[in-house]
């Protein structure tokens, strides 16, 4: 199995060997004492910061994509109606998943590398009446990190939840849950926080505990039990002490360093990284800056090379990027500079290899 000293994929990122360490410690059992409890209620005290949120927020075990399904499952029966705004696969992702469901399900996609119009997004919603809005707030198959304040006044008009998956850019970006009225704010432990892909994360407001009373969901994936299974010291399954005190660590180190901190590094990281790659003469995805996320950016392959082959002679000299998916797999290629790979020592070194190896056919041109 190879590894890679300079590592820049997009998630699951690297892991700091001080969280790794947390995992070698011995513990006892999660669902029966009491410190296991209070690490609980700390770092879902922790999360509420970084989410700058005074909503409840449920810690869960298993990989982000638990807490999208749970947020589906706990809230919509079939017959619903769901409307999904999209500009890449996981917010086209959200509404397949619905319609999996047997939800009721319209899509609003918006123009390749941009974001819908607000009025065209509210025209949308007050005809189709909702019962939930889902966006992704960092889209990481196209590095776009969406403008979704003004997704919460059309929910609250629309008489909808909002439901964000805040996934890749809480911790590198803003995220202000309260003041945009997200109702579900949906995250995971491998992007920014540094961590093995083993949690998942939801703040949830009175309005979707109310809906999912509602719905009674009690799958694995539920989010209704851990509304009062905490407090109550009580589980519905054994919690992932390990990670738990692995995310302690992360979330201390997180606000220690300072949410502004952490923003302007992970953006420094992104500019540094769309400079270089401007100076290569290789596209960028999004097509305005603007849109351009701090965490990740996807760049077009140049047209002198497949993926396939580029990424090899990346990775031959020890640096892995990523690829993309579905309509953009094989045509864009990612560099993710969030959490612990947000390092300025880093990006520049990542950097230098993909110009190293973009100069062995030329300048490439646009």
């Amino acid at each position: 199995m190879r590894t890679y000293p300079i590592g820049l994929v997009p998630g699951p990122v690297s892991v700091p060997r001080e969280f790794r360490e947390a995992y070698l410690e011995n513990f006892g059992s999660a669902d029966l004492e009491e410190d296991f409890f209070l690490l609980y209620e700390e770092n879902a005290k922790l999360l509420q910061r970084v989410l700058k949120t005074e909503n409840a927020v449920t810690i869960q075990s298993g990989e982000a994509m638990s807490a999208l399904w749970g947020a589906l499952k706990s809230i919509l029966l079939p017959g619903d109606r769901l409307l999904a705004v999209s500009n890449g696969v996981f917010g086209r992702g959200f509404a397949e998943m619905a319609e999996g469901l047997g939800v009721s399900t319209v899509m609003l996609e918006a123009p390749e590398g941009e974001f819908l119009d607000a009025g065209e997004i509210r025209e949308k919603a007050l005809a189709f009446r909702p019962r939930m809005i889902t966006v992704v707030h960092c889209e990481t198959p196209g590095g776009i990190l969406n403008p979704i304040a003004v997704l919460g006044p059309i929910a609250r008009e629309a008489e909808a939840l909002l439901c964000a998956d805040v996934v890749a850019s809480a911790g590198g970006a803003d995220v202000r849950t309260d003041e945009w009225g997200i109702d579900l704010g949906l995250l995971g432990s491998q992007k920014v926080l540094s961590l093995l892909p083993d949690l998942s994360m939801v703040s949830v407001s009175e309005r979707a505990w109310k809906a999912m009373e509602r719905v009674q969901y009690q799958g694995y994936d539920a989010l209704l039990p851990w509304r009062s299974g905490p407090a109550g010291r009580y589980l519905p399954y054994t919690h992932n002490w390990h990670a738990m005190a692995a995310l302690n660590l992360s979330l201390r180190r997180l606000l220690e360093e300072g949410l502004h901190n952490s923003f302007r590094r992970h953006e420094d990281a992104a500019r540094y990284c769309r400079k270089r790659l401007a100076d290569m003469n290789v596209r960028l995805y999004p097509a305005r800056e603007d849109l351009c996320s701090p965490t990740v950016t996807a760049a077009i392959v140049p047209p002198e090379w497949a993926w396939k082959k580029l990424d090899g002679a990346l990775r031959k000299r020890g640096l892995a990027v990523g690829g993309s998916y579905g309509p953009l797999a094989g045509k864009v290629f990612r560099i993710g500079h969030m959490g612990s790979q947000a390092d300025a020592d880093l990006v520049r070194k990542g950097m230098d290899v993909l110009e190293e190896v973009l100069g062995g056919t030329g300048r490439i041109t646009s």
